[in-house]
């Protein structure tokens, strides 16, 4: 191997400290403290969101509704709130919704549409004429003039009963036959000189004579059995003529009272038809009104105050106000919100009660639903909690698509009770859905709920960052002002609000934009003011600020720093300095969900003579995912598209994470993987102060990864606890220096030149800066350098090309028998 030559100076530098942290600038704001600013209306950089929530609040198309996606904490239901709270106050006020009783088919209740704020006028009215039928229609039926009537048509039914049976014992009489009345009924006997003719004075008479007595009591047994045979005729017509009097005497009662009540509701055909009904059914069933009067005591109360309407036996003429509006101008749509969207609070429920041991159900146990309250305005869902709730998606979209609700229990879908139900009258639908979700919960919807897009044809997609302008900044500072304010918090100082916009940059991980994520920011905006109120200050400060971040980070990072103390006890193996051969430090992000890090981690290559495999050895195990094992791909083939062009590829090389437990995924580390295996090719030694990230493509190109900031820190930390030297750094993509937003102490340490974050742009300038060796341009003769790394790696695969050829030419054999 010949002498690998120094690296050329023309390698690229460590960024400016400038470019480490872009700060918001304190002056550029003209207030001193968040007092002086108005609040601002609206969000920030949520144009294209909110121009889709007006479409849908707005348009008049039934399948328009919403579906609201993005991140959490940038305000997306605050925002939904507030617009669809103003376009509900612009619609007119829905009608109101109730169900009355079928009286022709109690199990199909009939639901009544009635003008906002009438239903409940509906029930006092209902409720009112029970109570004075319950009181009016015992009167009338203890008033004189009923008595009167009823004694003459009893009279008149007695005397003709009695008239039609003394006729007949008086023909029996002429004929010396007497009627005996015994308990089993009528017997006729003969008589003889006013006498009983006994049996043993019967026995004595002549033949003649017991035949004739026989025949003739025969005789008038068969015009007794006629007479008798006209009593149950004329029992019922007495009772026809009873049921016409009470009938006459309770239409008179009801007639005026329906009438009264009518009068209420002119011109509302829904009710008018009732009223109707019920009239039939009072006048039929007036025996219910008598029943109740002859219950027992009533208490102390005089009748006239008694509350017969709670009655069970009066549930018949109940209301159930579903949905009622108050009917004053201005008070609009409802705008309604379902927290717990189960089945039953969706679509409402028929509950039961407990009747001798069996469960039954009426009307008055129909409970409305989320639709219900909402109908005719807008309903607003977290779209993962109504989707958890079993047969809830299925009923919603049921309903959408009917334009009805239709209220139908879980345990009937499920057919595990069999007991008396109901089948009310669906409700027509007419209402704005809203739901507020992910963008992963909305792309699964589309790709796997065919009804979905037909349903929700609109999409309000939250931005998660803004672009940083100056613009934007002033904006921002209002925001902050107006939280704080809604949050009845101490004004915050132009200092703080500036160290709040750092944070917003850093959360977003890019310096030209700000997140979005308000409430984050708002989070360290209510420790801020604590720490504020413990020093006794009455606006927020920049340190205030700075102590709420740190101490979330200090309470957030124990198994960070388990992690870095495991690396500096040597525990993982980490190099911070030296030079080795086929190792170099990569770096990845640990998120836990409310926290993430960075964390170094040792990368390893082997190679040797082969049949031009790279082996991934996490993914030979199972714990490399697929990103990671296409980086691994990659690899091969910028081998070979770059090196021993006219030669089969003749290598094996292994690639592997030291002391990696976990899975890995991501081609964050592919360039890492790359310098390392370039390095065991070359035979040139990787300098350890230095970590590399960022992915690679087939040309060599370096490209951009995530969480450069957190990789950063994280190796910066561990060259910190060891002593900083000023050779440590880290080697980033040049397409991540805009994403820089670094820990102050990181940009300290970089200003006094002990620490250094250099950018490249290609696998060759990464290569120069870890080895500190030339890596070498193919020249116009098709060679690399003599010296230069890539002549090395060139030489390298040559020779296992020759190495392989010839073994192949020797046909010799393996070390367990098989040919080569």
């Amino acid at each position: 191997m010949s002498k690998a030559k120094p690296s050329r100076r023309n390698m690229p530098l460590p960024l400016e400290v400038g470019e480490l942290r872009r700060e918001c600038d304190p002056s550029a704001f003209t207030f001193k403290t968040t007092k002086e600013l108005k609040d601002i209306q609206g969000l920030i950089g949520q144009e294209r969101a909110m121009d889709a929530l007006r479409l849908s609040a707005r348009i008049s198309h039934r399948d328009f509704n919403l579906f609201v996606l993005g991140p959490s904490g940038t305000g997306r239901h605050r925002a939904v709130e507030k617009l669809l709270g103003e376009q509900a106050e612009k619609r007119p006020i829905p009608c109101d919704w109730a169900y009355v009783n079928n009286f022709d088919a109690p199990h199909k209740p009939h639901a009544l549409r009635l003008p906002a704020g009438m239903a409940e006028q509906l029930k006092s009215a209902m409720e009112e004429l029970v109570d004075d039928m319950a009181v009016e229609i015992p009167a009338l039926f203890e008033s004189e003039d009923y008595q009167t009537q009823r004694r003459s048509i009893e009279q008149e039914f007695g005397e003709r009963h009695e008239t039609a049976f003394s006729d007949f014992v008086d023909h029996a009489k002429e004929q010396s036959v007497a009627v005996l009345r015994t308990p089993v009924g009528f017997a006729l006997a003969a008589i003889k000189d006013g006498e009983i003719i006994k049996p043993e004075v019967f026995e004595k008479l002549s033949q003649n004579d017991q035949d004739a007595i026989t025949s003739k009591i025969e005789t008038l047994q068969e015009e007794l059995s006629a007479v008798l045979k006209t009593f149950p005729a004329l029992e019922k017509e007495h009772r026809r003529r009873l049921e016409r009097l009470h009938a006459e005497l309770a239409e008179q009662a009801v007639a005026g009272q329906i009438k009264q009540v009518q009068q209420k509701f002119l011109g509302v055909e829904p009710i008018k038809e009732y009223l109707e009904a019920v009239r039939g059914d009072m006048v039929t069933n007036a025996e219910l009104f008598l029943q109740v009067r002859q219950g027992g005591d009533q208490g102390p109360f005089p009748q006239a105050i008694l509350k017969f309407h709670r009655e069970p036996i009066f549930q018949r003429y109940a209301v159930n106000v579903m949905v009622s509006h108050n009917g004053n101008k201005g008070e609009g749509a409802p705008l309604e919100k379902e927290s717990l969207p189960t089945l039953g609070n969706l679509t409402g429920r028929i509950e039961h009660v407990s009747d001798m041991g069996a469960l039954m159900t009426n009307f008055t146990l129909i409970k409305p639903g989320a639709l219900h309250r909402a109908n005719g305005g807008y309903l607003v869902m977290d779209a993962r909690r109504l989707l958890s709730e079993p047969f809830a998606w299925d009923a919603l979209k049921r309903c959408l698509d009917n334009k009805a609700i239709s209220i139908t229990s879980m345990s009937e879908r499920l057919s595990l009770v069999s007991t008396t139900s109901l089948e009310p009258d669906p409700i027509p639908l007419d209402v704005r859905i809203v739901l507020i979700g992910d963008r992963y919960l909305h792309a699964l919807l589309v790709m796997f709920d065919p009804d979905f897009s037909a349903l929700f044809k609109v999409q309000a997609d939250f931005e998660q960052d803004v672009e940083r302008t100056p613009k934007t900044l002033q904006l921002f500072a209002r925001l902050i002002a107006a939280s704080a304010r809604h949050d009845g918090l101490r004004p915050l100082t132009a200092t703080a609000v500036a160290r709040l916009l750092d944070e917003a940059v850093r959360m977003a991980e890019d310096s030209k934009r700000l997140s979005l994520k308000l409430g984050a920011l708002a989070d360290i905006l209510r420790e801020a003011e604590y720490y504020a109120g413990e020093a006794k200050r009455d606006t927020i400060d920049k340190t205030d600020v700075e102590q709420a971040i740190n101490q979330a980070e200090y309470r957030a990072s124990r198994i960070r720093d388990r992690s870095q103390e495991m690396i500096t006890r040597n525990t993982i193996l980490i190099k911070t300095s030296g030079k080795d051969v086929g190792q170099i430090n990569g770096l990845s992000v640990i998120d836990l969900g409310t926290h993430r890090f960075g964390r170094p981690s040792r990368i390893t290559a082997r190679v040797r003579v082969g049949a031009g495999k790279v082996v991934d050895i996490e993914r030979e195990v199972e714990l490399g995912g697929p990103l990671h094992s296409k980086g691994v791909f990659i690899l091969s083939g910028y081998l070979a598209t770059h090196y021993a062009l006219d030669v089969p590829m003749s290598l094996q090389a292994s690639i592997v994470f030291e002391q990696s437990y976990g899975g890995v995924d991501g081609d964050s580390a592919s360039s890492a993987e790359l310098y390392a295996l370039l390095s065991a090719l070359s035979g040139v030694p990787i300098l350890q102060s230095f970590a590399v990230t960022g992915s690679v493509n087939q040309a060599g190109e370096v490209q951009a990864i995530g969480g450069v900031n957190e990789k950063i820190e994280g190796f910066f930390d561990i060259c910190k606890t060891r002593r900083l030297t000023g050779h440590q750094g880290v080697l980033i993509p040049e397409a991540n220096v805009d994403h820089l937003m670094l820990r102050p102490d990181v940009v300290d340490a970089a200003r006094k030149g002990k620490f250094r974050i250099i950018p490249v742009e290609t696998i060759d300038q990464g290569l120069e800066l870890a080895t500190g060796v030339e890596a070498g341009k193919r020249g116009r003769n098709g060679r690399f350098p003599d010296g230069s790394v890539n002549a090395f790696v060139e030489s390298r695969m040559y020779e296992f090309a020759q190495l392989r050829k010839n073994f192949a030419r020797s046909g010799k054999n393996g070390p367990n028998g098989e040919e080569s």
